[in-house]
């Protein structure tokens, strides 16, 4: 399993990665913490980028060489935005295939190999979030291999703030160590193995939200007036807790008892703290409940009907 450590601040994406990377069990040896992992894996990143294309392993010692290996068919939560709160852990589904020349083995213990997912750029990424396990690799020819991972979100832990809030995208790499040491300060590149690729797909990440509903009195005389209230919130991940989602158009929906559809009764508009209320005739027994469509960075929720009984 991978470990998931806290580190001292240091600047760049190194940084980053250093607070998200999960950690690796090595074959003879002890797990390495994810601030092991970043810097390991971005300075092999670094080094490899050092040239404007791969050289092989002994025209330059200071940069790795290539390994013949691509990404295809990368399937992040089966296509969903990953919507995260503020406590709880999130982990999503991530599927792709691996072609790489014969006689390599993506499950060799010397070889690391993930698709991650980030936001910014490439190169110096504003965050970075892996999963809590290295992928499991499954061969189905003597080149490709179909492999399954997850990506694993500790709100409190892996999040920067309500920014994240957007679209991510994903990019891919495989490492092989061959004999050297990931956690050495003398590292002969020229024997690193090396394969990355960028723009793999894209995923949103949201701010999990709630919607409540209230209808009252119950019972109620038919013909009289029934008063709605709830409130619309969401996730927030500059303080990690629950706020007020203003300003934002909620439906008032009503299922009459005995059916199974709803029926939208009119549209109103989330106050400044993202308190809903609003009015209507009691006609018949039935379920009141707010419905919010969503925007880019918060899902889609619908409140739980509240039951009304019409005397």
């Amino acid at each position: 399993m991978r470990i998931r450590t806290t580190v001292a601040a240091v600047s760049g994406a190194l940084a980053l990665a250093a607070l998200v990377v999960p950690a690796a069990q090595a074959a003879d040896g002890p797990s390495l913490g994810k601030d092991d992992i970043a810097r390991a894996t971005q300075a092999v990143k670094q080094a490899a980028h050092t040239k404007s294309a791969f050289t092989s392993a002994t025209a330059d010692t200071g940069t790795p060489y290539a390994i013949n290996l691509t990404f295809s068919n990368v399937k992040i939560n089966s296509g969903k935005p990953i919507v995260v709160g503020v406590a709880n852990k999130v982990s999503v589904p991530v599927t792709y295939t691996v072609t790489h020349d014969a006689g390599f083995d993506v499950n060799d213990p010397a070889v690391w190999l993930d698709v991650e997912i980030y936001r910014g750029s490439y190169d110096d990424p504003d965050n970075l979030l892996f999963g809590d396990d290295w992928p499991t690799c499954t061969d189905t020819s003597s080149t490709t291999a179909s492999c399954k991972g997850t990506v694993d979100v500790y709100p409190d832990i892996d999040l920067l703030g309500n920014a994240d809030a957007t679209t991510w995208k994903a990019d891919g790499y495989a490492i092989d160590w061959n004999d050297q040491d990931p956690t050495s300060e003398d590292i002969d590149y020229s024997k690193v193995g090396f394969a990355s690729q960028d723009n793999l797909g894209t995923t949103k990440l949201q701010r999990f939200s709630k919607l409540t509903v209230n209808a009252s009195p119950e019972p109620v005389t038919k013909g009289k007036t029934i008063t709605v209230t709830g409130k619309l919130s969401r996730a927030n991940w500059d303080d990690f807790k629950y706020h007020g989602y203003t300003n934002q158009s909620v439906k008032l929906q009503f299922r009459k008892a005995g059916t199974s559809t709803y029926t939208t009764l009119k549209t109103i508009t989330s106050d400044s703290t993202g308190n809903l209320k609003t009015t209507t005739k009691a006609t018949a027994d039935g379920y009141f409940r707010y419905s919010f469509a969503g925007t880019s960075t918060t899902p889609a929720v619908s409140a739980a009907g509240d039951y009304v009984d019409v005397k």
